[in-house]
């Protein structure tokens, strides 16, 4: 068994073994702080963004959904069973396509007895023609009554009301037969099925809904209270769900003049200024309508750096690294920069693409892009912020494998 004075002399000396370590640990870490500094920062002009004056964009919100300006709501006409749907839900259709066939079996009967009852009318209304003109002939040379003349013109004009209701009944049939084919009022897509065939189509019932994708507009929400600030023609920017941080533009087409009677909200169509707007419709979009602009500092929100409320940037002034605090204000809808309130001033330079390995005070070496030293035809991507300790290893590992690989033909 160990005696107390051994243990307290055993407890001492790993204490200081720890405390020993401990501070042989910062001062390690501490010599690859000061390391680091020494060793500059290699940047190029693609990696710094000048902060200077740009247009700030202002005006009331806009939320709504992407909505095609054509589209149909193709329904039932007659009270019959569906025979066949030929097109399914995004399928295009050209102006004419048929879409939906009815069951025509009652609708062919009816016209093929309109079309016979047709015919006998006529034949009735040639053979009530003959006689009416046989006893006017007679009535001429006095060998017929008058009475007989009338009567046989009176027969006359109904065998031809007859034959002028027979022949608008076959019209009329030969319509509703139509009616069983249902067709594509335009060029366009299916965009809702709505019945399958065995189902029964009743007058007024949903069958297909087809749209035009390329008459999509943005319908949007305004504020009744932002009205009086909106004008046909004005600029529009918007981003739509789905299509993640691509922008939008277009223009102010139309403002209803009655607002909601339960949001208290009044709609504006937006006409798409863009040359390929999306083809989806009944995705969310929110924009900003442009009713004004102002001039203020701006700064790429790549640059910026999110702590909780607090928004920081990476400055280089005079060969040095600075982290800077800022106050970013509003953000333009437009291109998604914000909007620099304090901390920086006009003609600082920020890194654009901010990496964790950045410190402050560290030495900024400018270098030439490699743009510049490669002859292509078309430009490289920005090059990014170039480590030197890793470019360091990298020129040591190319080195070996040079000094490695045997010449050809040895």
């Amino acid at each position: 068994m160990l005696r107390p004075s051994l243990i307290v002399l055993s407890l001492a000396l790993a204490l200081s073994a720890c405390s020993k370590g401990n501070k042989d640990s910062k001062e390690s870490d501490q010599a690859k702080a000061a390391k680091a500094l020494d060793k500059p920062l290699l940047v190029t002009e693609e990696d710094l963004q000048l902060i200077q004056n740009s247009a700030l964009s202002s005006g009331p919100v806009i939320t709504g959904s992407i909505q095609p300006e054509r589209k149909a709501d193709l329904r039932s006409e007659l009270s019959t069973v569906v025979l066949q749907v030929l097109k399914e839900n995004g399928e295009t259709v050209k102006r004419g396509d048929l879409l939906v066939r009815l069951d025509d079996t009652s609708i062919r009967d009816s016209l093929h007895s309109a079309e016979e009852a047709a015919r006998a009318s006529a034949q009735t209304l040639e053979q009530a023609e003959r006689q009416f003109q046989r006893l006017k002939t007679l009535r001429a040379s006095g060998m017929t009554s008058t009475q007989l003349l009338e009567d046989a013109e009176m027969r006359r004009n109904n065998a031809q009301s007859d034959l002028v209701a027979a022949r608008a009944r076959s019209v009329q049939a030969r319509q509703q037969l139509q009616r069983t084919e249902v067709r594509a009022p335009f060029d366009g897509v299916v965009s809702e099925r709505k019945v399958s065939a065995g189902d029964t189509a009743q007058i007024g019932k949903e069958l297909v809904k087809v749209i035009d994708p390329t008459s999509m507009r943005f319908e949007g929400l305004l504020s009744a209270d932002k009205v009086n600030n909106v004008k046909i023609g004005q600029m529009v920017s918007f981003r739509v769900n789905g299509y993640g941080n691509q922008g939008f533009t277009g223009k102010v087409k139309r403002v209803d003049m009655a607002a909601n009677a339960t949001t208290r909200q009044v709609e504006v169509l937006v006409a798409f200024a863009d040359s390929n707007p999306p083809r989806v419709s009944g995705l969310y979009a929110e924009g900003r309508i442009e009713t004004g602009s102002t001039q203020t500092l701006m700064i790429k929100s790549t640059a910026l750096l999110r702590d909780g409320d607090k928004a920081y940037a990476w400055r280089v002034r005079d060969g040095l690294l600075k982290k800077v605090s800022l106050i970013v204000g509003e953000r333009d809808p437009r291109r998604g920069d914000f909007e620099v309130r304090s901390g920086l001033v006009n003609g600082d330079k920020v890194v654009r693409n901010p990496v964790s390995t950045l410190m402050d005070g560290q030495k900024v070496q400018m270098i030439a892009s490699v743009a510049s030293n490669v002859p292509t035809a078309s430009a490289p991507a920005a090059a990014p912020v170039v480590d030197p300790a890793s470019a360091s290893a990298a020129s040591a590992s190319a080195a070996a494998t040079t000094a490695s690989t045997p010449p050809a033909g040895k």
